[in-house]
């Protein structure tokens, strides 16, 4: 074994390398940390050092870029790696690549080399990629490497080392600390075993590489700002799998999104040849074609490919998992020394095939920018979003464009027009009003807005391994347009959506009004309860000086208040005009229509100590959309209990519980569910997630059930039924699955959990919810017959989503429990849900 790996190490730091190669004063990964690659993970402070080192003794090979920070502080680079004569222009040759394709004024210059972009490490516990990543800046960069730098003569290569250091440092931290001084491979060691969260997600539990279209994240956001001033022509994502699986190169499999162009395709097979070159050379196993298709958007090969890009993923066996030995099934054991290799190789594989195709690639990008600006994909030529008292989401969706660089302005004048109503979901005629936001595809990144925006994304292979249904509409819960032809704009901002305070001016209003029906009315309702300002909401419309408000609408006194004086009306309207919403000064209490402001349908709101069940059990990404909702979205406290003490807990001390979804039976034992039961009986409020509200369902004092089900007759009548062929496995379980499919949700919008929708709202399913309507309760979200809108559900699934209960509240003593069956702060991007889980945290119960 121990042959085996010398041999893979003198491999690694030769195959690219013509003979004569000799020793020179830059320091090897082995020389400056100490040890060989592969016989221990490095720290993110030793792969920064190196860095750090490498950028003093090539400066003029290679320009270093802090571009940002995690949410544990670590920084972020990103390594600009070219021929001295390239380095000294580099800025003018990332102007030039932006003047070429339209998203930068100016002639360009000539003599521009492609750009490579290399992403390592997006999850944290597929750590080899940072460890490759060492070799492959050295070799780069050493002088004596003729063929790297015949390769940098035409390329510039952009290499980000570790896109994920919190994940990172918290398996290598783990890894290290348990590891036996020899290597166990024994699958059942310690070292194998890693314990939740794991390090594949970053701080918050967010998955990174499903977050490049949607930059919820801050590392996404940073990482994203970065590329869009550079836009590559290739992007390569390097990552692990299974210890038991190999290695996995393009071509991708299908299902490829529908505008991924034939070029794109084409490069897809050229890189993976010359992969498959250097991989036969060696007899090493691999894969392609298989498992890692290119549909959903939101990916590090995906994205970047709707950005223009030749884009891919790199699979290595091993993943956290692997540690640095491990025994596989097959009699082998694999060490992270070939994980490096195999990683290695494919990266200078990469920019190998660039570098020789660097004319080809460059005209084959232009080309792409060229379409999108003059004969844009798909039907639809321009989409127009409603604005008219959506100004807060109308806020959040331009925010979101800019990030993108999608161009929009705003309708000028009143028109009817044939179009896909995307509420309707049938092309009629529609009514468009000045002020609207339009957003033409005659633009650069028409190719990502037709993606974007898309109400039905062709899926031309339902095997596919995540969301199937993502457009922007849904996604913000706008009423939107997309028409077949152009329609006149401005880019001025019209007054009507800039940030609105108090109209008219009130000296001391007796309250100010705030309309209720976005995540900024949440922030802004945070940000007064966190400075203790006392609040009320309606829970019946009113109308007063001429308005009509909706119920849910915030009512801010003075009364209750008396005592902060002036500072009353300076935070209500400095807060106001943070979160970008409207608060309105009315002089009485008493309204035109509806209840005043002292009825008893006036609810006061109380200030809630909210918890969140974390820990072994709980899925660690349905916590962290939890967590990162308090703490970064709506910046409101949250206690995080563990559920490895949770049965101590004096739930006491807490108003809101918060149930992520996850295997509950370990957590909530017979005692423990009595105990959570009797906290809501004296006044709890239990919020169950997901899979938690199925845990639920059924237990004694919850009303929630399962719909009975029941397949045996058809079996009786049909014994031929459970013949399958075991090559059909796969199709025959995708029949009951939701593969994020967007339905038509059906709401009591009289309840509190409802406040701020219509009678319905647009969800992403992500499971099959199969429970019957609540005899003891509310349901106050309903799935009925035909709602389904798109993305792929199977067809047994769609079945049993008929007539079946979403959102629901029951009281249970003086407490309430709330049921969440689907996940309303999935990913963090689906925003129209958030004000439902808004709901149910302050409004609910009070």
């Amino acid at each position: 074994m121990y042959a085996k790996v010398k041999l893979l190490l003198i491999y690694f730091l030769t195959i690219f390398i013509l003979p004569g190669y000799s020793q020179v004063a830059l320091q090897t990964p082995e020389q400056f940390l100490g040890y060989k690659l592969g016989a221990r993970f490095t720290r993110h402070s030793d792969l920064v050092r190196y860095l750090e080192y490498l950028s003093r003794e090539a400066p003029t090979r290679l320009q270093l870029q802090t571009y940002g920070t995690t949410y544990e502080g670590r920084p972020l680079y990103l390594a600009a790696i070219a021929a001295p004569e390239n380095i000294t222009r580099l800025e003018e040759i990332r102007q030039n690549n932006l003047k070429r394709i339209g998203l930068l004024s100016g002639q360009p210059t000539a003599n521009q080399p492609a750009i490579v972009w290399l992403s390592y490490n997006v999850h944290g516990n597929e750590a080899v990629s940072s460890e490759a990543v060492l070799q492959v800046l050295y070799d780069l960069l050493n002088p004596t490497n003729e063929r790297t730098q015949t390769w940098l003569k035409n390329t510039v290569v952009l290499i980000d080392p570790s896109v994920n250091p919190d994940g990172r440092e918290r398996y290598v931290q783990w890894y290290n600390q348990v590891a036996n001084a020899v290597p166990n491979a024994n699958p059942w060691a310690r070292e194998h075993q890693e314990p939740w969260p794991g390090g594949r997600f970053n701080h918050y539990l967010f998955d990174l590489n499903r977050d490049l279209a949607w930059q919820t994240q801050q590392e996404s956001q940073q990482r994203i700002a970065l590329y869009n001033q550079w836009m590559p022509q290739l992007h390569a994502d390097f990552h692990e799998m299974s210890g038991e699986a190999t290695y996995y190169f393009s071509p991708a499999a299908k299902p490829f999104h529908e505008d991924i162009t034939p070029w794109q395709r084409e490069f897809q097979q050229i890189i993976g040849e010359n992969n498959r070159k250097y991989f036969d050379q060696n007899n090493w196993l691999y894969f392609t074609r298989e498992t890692y298709d290119l549909f959903y958007p939101s990916y590090g090969d995906t994205w970047p490919t709707f950005n223009g890009a030749i884009a891919m993923t790199y699979e290595q066996g091993g993943s956290g998992r692997a540690g640095l030995a491990f025994a596989r099934t097959d009699g082998d054991t694999l060490t992270l020394s070939e994980r490096i290799a195999h990683h290695y190789t494919a990266s200078l594989a990469t920019i190998e095939t660039v570098a020789q195709r660097k004319d080809k690639v460059l005209q084959e990008f232009d080309k792409y920018y060229q379409r999108n600006r003059t004969n844009p994909p798909g039907p639809y030529k321009t989409y127009v979003l409603k604005t008219k008292n959506q100004e807060a989401k109308i806020k959040d969706l331009t925010t979101y464009l800019d990030r993108q660089q999608i161009k929009y302005g705003y309708v000028t004048g009143n028109a009817t027009q044939r179009a896909f109503n995307y509420t309707t979901g049938k092309h009629e005629s529609v009514k468009i009003e000045p002020n609207d936001l339009v957003i033409s595809m005659y633009q650069p990144k028409s190719t990502l807005i037709k993606v974007l925006f898309e109400p039905y994304a062709k899926l031309e292979d339902s095997l596919t391994y995540d969301v199937t249904a993502w457009a922007l509409p849904y996604a913000y819960g706008l009423q939107a347009y997309a028409l077949a032809g152009k329609i006149n704009q401005t880019k001025a901002k019209p007054q009507a959506l800039s940030r609105t305070v108090t109209k008219p001016a009130i000296p001391q209003p007796y309250a100010y009004l705030a309309r209720w029906n976005s995540l900024s009315d949440v922030q802004f309702l945070s940000a007064l309860l966190r400075q203790n300002i006392k609040i009320r909401y309606s829970e019946k419309a009113f109308a007063t000086d001429g308005e009509t408000y909706a119920p849910g609408t915030l009512i801010i006194t003075r009364a209750g208040n008396e005592a902060m004086g002036e500072t009353f009306d300076t935070i209500v309207k400095a807060e106001a005009e943070k979160a970008g919403v409207q608060v309105t000064p009315t002089p009485t209490g008493f309204v035109s229509t509806g209840v005043d402001f002292g009825s008893g349908s006036v609810r006061y709101l109380r200030k809630p100590k909210v918890a969140v069940l974390a820990g072994p059990g709980v899925s660690a990404p349905g916590f962290g959309e939890v967590w990162h909702f308090f703490e970064q979205q709506i910046k409101y406290p949250v206690t995080v209990l563990d559920a490895q003490y949770f049965d101590r807990v004096p739930l006491s001390n807490f108003d809101v519980l918060v149930l992520p979804g996850g295997n509950y039976p370990d957590i909530l034992t017979e005692k423990v569910l009595n105990q959570v039961r009797d906290w809501v009986a004296a006044g709890g409020k239990l919020i169950a997630l997901e899979s938690a509200t199925n845990f639920l369902a059924g237990k004694r004092g919850f009303a929630l059930t399962h719909k009975s089900t029941s397949d045996s007759s058809n079996v009786s009548k049909n014994p031929y039924a459970l013949l399958k062929p075991y090559g059909n496995s796969e199709r025959s379980a995708i029949s009951d699955a939701v593969l994020g499919g967007v339905y038509r949700v059906s709401l009591d919008n009289t309840h509190p959990l409802a406040f701020g929708y219509g009678d319905t709202y647009f969800a992403l399913m992500q499971d099959v919810n199969n429970f019957g309507f609540m005899k003891e309760g509310w349901n106050v979200g309903v799935l009925k017959k035909d709602i389904y809108t798109s993305g792929f559900v199977g067809a047994r699934a769609r079945k049993k989503l008929q007539d079946t209960l979403v959102l629901g509240h029951q009281t249970l003593g003086r407490g309430q429990v709330v049921y969440m069956a689907d996940n309303p702060l999935f990913r963090a991007f689906w925003h129209n849900s958030k004000l439902l889980f808004g709901n149910a945290v302050f409004l609910v119960g009070n």
